[in-house]
C-alpha cells in the first residue's frame, strides 16, 4: 500500500493557510518532505504543493483525502491529492518528425518519466516501427479536410477507452479543433518549434536565419483554441550566431524542442504545474 502522495492546493490569499494544512498533515502522521508555496500578490491568489510520506499504519492516502476538505473548507480551496505510486496515463501524438517522440520513449524506458504510455497516435505510418519496438500500441488516424471531425471523435474514443490523463503533442502537425481543445483543457501539452512569441507559420528556423537572430528556442505549453497561445510551462533557448546555416539551426532546434517538451511533461507528471488564467505557476 502506497504511503507517499502529492498535495496541490490553491485559494484566495489569506492568513492561516499553511498552518491549517501543515497541522492537519502532522496530526495524521504525515511527514512533509518537500513544500513550495507562492503568493501572487497582483491577483491575491495562493498556490501550494507538498510532497508527503505517511509514517505509521493508522492512516492511508484515502483517509487523509477524506478528511482534508473539512479542514480547509473555510478557505474555499481547490485541491487534489495524488498517489505517487500511480503513474499518469499518457497518450502521445506525432506526425513524421521523430526526435521528440524518440526522446520521450527513451526517458520513459530509463524510468525518468513517471507515466504509463497508453498509445501513440499518428496521422502517418512512418514511426510505427519505432513505437511497436517498445511494445506500445500504435494507432494510425490519417487526417484530411473531409474527415477531421470523424478522426477527432476516434481519438477521443481512444482517450476515454484508455483512461488517458494527459495528451502530449510531440510534433503532431495537425491543428486540433476548438471543441477538442476544450475537451482536453489542462491535459494536453504541445511543443512549439520557436521561442514564443516568435516566428509563426512555415519554416520558422529559416525565418529566424533570414532575420539574423542570435537566440533560438522552443516552447512547451498547454493546448488551447488560441493557436500557440496556451499557458507556457517551459521554454528552452540556445545562443546562435551568423555562422549558423538554416540546416544547423534546425539541428540545434531539435535539441531545444526535446529538452523543453520533456521538462514540461515531467513537471506535469509530478504535479508541479498550476494553470491560472493564461499563465502557469511551476514549482521546480
Amino acid at each position: 500500500m502506497s504511503n507517499e502522495f502529492v498535495l496541490k492546493a490553491s485559494c484566495d490569499a489569506t492568513s492561516g493557510i499553511v498552518a491549517a494544512v501543515s497541522s492537519y498533515l502532522a496530526e495524521h502522521d504525515c511527514y512533509i518532505s518537500e513544500m513550495h508555496q507562492f503568493d501572487d500578490e497582483e491577483n491575491r491568489r495562493f498556490f501550494m504543493r507538498a510532497e508527503c510520506r505517511i509514517e505509521g499504519h493508522s492512516q492511508t492516502i484515502t483517509s487523509i483525502r477524506d478528511g482534508f476538505e473539512e479542514q480547509v473548507a473555510r478557505f474555499n480551496m481547490d485541491w487534489e491529492i495524488f498517489d505517487k505510486s500511480e503513474p499518469v496515463k499518457v497518450l502521445l501524438m506525432v506526425s513524421k518528425f521523430d526526435h521528440c517522440l524518440d526522446d520521450l520513449l527513451y526517458r520513459h524506458r530509463k524510468g525518468e518519466l513517471p507515466m504509463e504510455i497508453t498509445a501513440v497516435v499518428s496521422n502517418h505510418r512512418d514511426l510505427r516501427p519505432m513505437v511497436e519496438r517498445e511494445g506500445i500500441r500504435f494507432v494510425h488516424l490519417p487526417v484530411n479536410k473531409d474527415n477531421k471531425l470523424e478522426q477527432e471523435a476516434a481519438l477521443l474514443d481512444i482517450i476515454n477507452e484508455t483512461h488517458t490523463d494527459l495528451v502530449v503533442l510531440a510534433r503532431y502537425m495537425q491543428i486540433l479543433s476548438d471543441a477538442m481543445c476544450k475537451k482536453l483543457h489542462g491535459r494536453a501539452i504541445n511543443i512549439h518549434h520557436s521561442f514564443l512569441p516568435g516566428f509563426k507559420g512555415a519554416k520558422p528556423y529559416h525565418q529566424a536565419h533570414q532575420r539574423g537572430v542570435k537566440l533560438i528556442g522552443a516552447t512547451a505549453h498547454y493546448v488551447t483554441s488560441d493557436l500557440d497561445e496556451g499557458p507556457i510551462i517551459k521554454q528552452s533557448v540556445q545562443p546562435v550566431d551568423h555562422t549558423y546555416s538554416p540546416e544547423r539551426l534546425v539541428a540545434v532546434g531539435r535539441d531545444t524542442e526535446t529538452v523543453a517538451l520533456a521538462t514540461a511533461v515531467r513537471m506535469h507528471l509530478e504535479h508541479r504545474v498550476f494553470m491560472y488564467g493564461n499563465k502557469t505557476v511551476v514549482f521546480k
